[in-house]
């Protein structure tokens, strides 16, 4: 493909992703198809010469549509967000032209800088402490992680050097292996998986604190645990405080927990994955008080041009305003789970989360939940609480292009499942059964 060919098919390709866009709704959320589908559709190994462009365009609807989850639709209401938007989808064009790999500042300086600049108005949208940013030509600062996951295991792992440097200072006949023995770290038991995962990789221990009512880790429930370890002769070294939990979107009391962590000398993780773009909203700021208290890959795409394509293009209130609508369109969802007697919702709704369940028995949920995506109108994903066993349906409003009458069109397929699981030999009008 010569340069004239790149901008024949890049716009053919820019057309094809712009329809997609526009016509989504048009598309099931979820595909109909089973594992390893793509082998029956494409030969058992590459071809010798290079086929044209209009043969690996064709295929896009013939072998890679019919396997897609729509993520950006706006009836998809499973796992979270995408965070797709147009301005994101330029940038990360452009990025691809670039083709930088930041792994030092003279490899790629506008992508170093960029980021720089971008995390510290990030940091200034969500209102945090001044000596955390680049701008404070202090320790302050960070880079873009690939992921939540990885942002945990890159923070234990730092919290563990030096805990063990700090340890060794103190106790010089210890050896790193006996240190890593002792040490320990914690986080509540409704934590996502990946904080647990992340000591599996690193050789550490991980306890699992419960949590209250409304499934929050508090300070003295971590004070004690930390209390009973170093009787034990254990090194306490990192807790990781989670706002907006993959479960129920809970959010731990973050202000207690740092005031421990203050008082006991140890590194505080924040995970707010999912919760954390809100804060840029007044309104939901308190939720990050009690934050008054680098990276694993070498090689690093430039990433920042999607924060700055974002941030440019939407503004401060845009961005609110798209956050705002996402829990307004909730709240819609709550409302009408609430007034329909079958149903209740579980625990209070604060963002775009609504955890709900038939009034009935596991099963008739679970059956209810097949129901819903086997039509695959609509995404929704189950889930269920570690610590009391519950097991319950998560909406959470995804798309950006989301509107009421996706919520309304949404609880329609609900309340259909719910009638044909809770009355399976009532026949309705022919075009609503199942």
């Amino acid at each position: 493909m010569d340069t004239e060919e790149f901008r024949l098919y890049g716009k053919q390709m820019v057309d094809f992703m712009a329809d997609y866009m526009h016509n989504i709704r048009n598309h099931r959320v979820l595909p109909q198809i089973s594992p390893g589908y793509v082998r029956d559709l494409v030969p058992e190994q590459a071809p010798e010469e290079g086929e044209p462009w209009e043969e690996v365009f064709k295929d896009i609807q013939r072998v890679v549509l019919p396997g897609v989850v729509h993520w950006n639709s706006p009836r998809f209401h499973s796992y979270f967000p995408a965070g797709n938007s147009f301005p994101a989808i330029c940038a990360e064009m452009l990025s691809g032209v670039f083709c930088n790999i930041g792994f030092s500042w003279s490899a790629s300086p506008a992508s170093t800088d960029l980021e720089m600049v971008m995390l510290d108005w990030l940091g200034k949208m969500v209102q945090l402490p001044q000596e955390f940013l680049f701008s404070s030509n202090g320790p302050g600062g960070g880079v873009v992680q690939s992921s939540a996951s990885e942002s945990t295991l890159m923070a234990l792992l730092s919290a563990r050097e030096k805990a063990i440097s700090y340890v060794q200072s103190i106790k010089k006949d210890l050896s790193q292996g006996i240190i890593l023995e002792k040490m320990v770290y914690y986080s509540s038991i409704e934590a996502h998986c990946s904080v647990e995962k992340a000591g599996l990789l690193s050789g550490l221990t991980c306890r699992l604190l419960p949590t209250d009512a409304a499934f929050s880790l508090q300070g003295d429930i971590l004070q004690a645990a930390i209390d009973e370890d170093r009787t034990q002769g254990k090194i306490p070294f990192f807790v990781v405080g989670t706002l907006g939990t993959t479960n129920s979107c809970a959010f731990d009391n973050i202000e207690k927990l740092g005031e421990v962590c203050k008082k006991e000398n140890l590194w505080f993780h924040i995970d707010a994955a999912y919760a954390g773009a809100a804060f840029i909203c007044p309104e939901f700021r308190y939720l990050l008080n009690g934050v008054e208290h680098w990276g694993i890959p070498c090689g690093r795409k430039f990433r920042s041009l999607k924060m700055w394509f974002v941030f440019r293009l939407f503004g401060v209130r845009g961005l609110q305003t798209y956050i705002r609508k996402h829990v307004r369109l909730a709240h819609e969802f709550e409302n009408l789970a609430r007034n329909d007697n079958r149903f209740e919702v579980l625990f209070p709704v604060v963002l775009g989360v609504v955890c709900f369940r038939l009034k009935g028995s596991e099963v008739q949920n679970e059956e209810m939940l097949r129901v819903i995506n086997k039509r695959g109108k609509i995404a929704l994903k189950s889930s269920r609480m570690r610590s009391h066993n519950l097991y319950f349906i998560r909406f959470v409003v995804c798309g950006k292009d989301t509107e009421s009458e996706d919520i309304v069109f949404s609880w329609r397929e609900i309340s259909l499942a719910a009638n044909n699981v809770l009355n399976p030999k009532v026949v309705g009008d022919k075009s609503e059964t199942f």
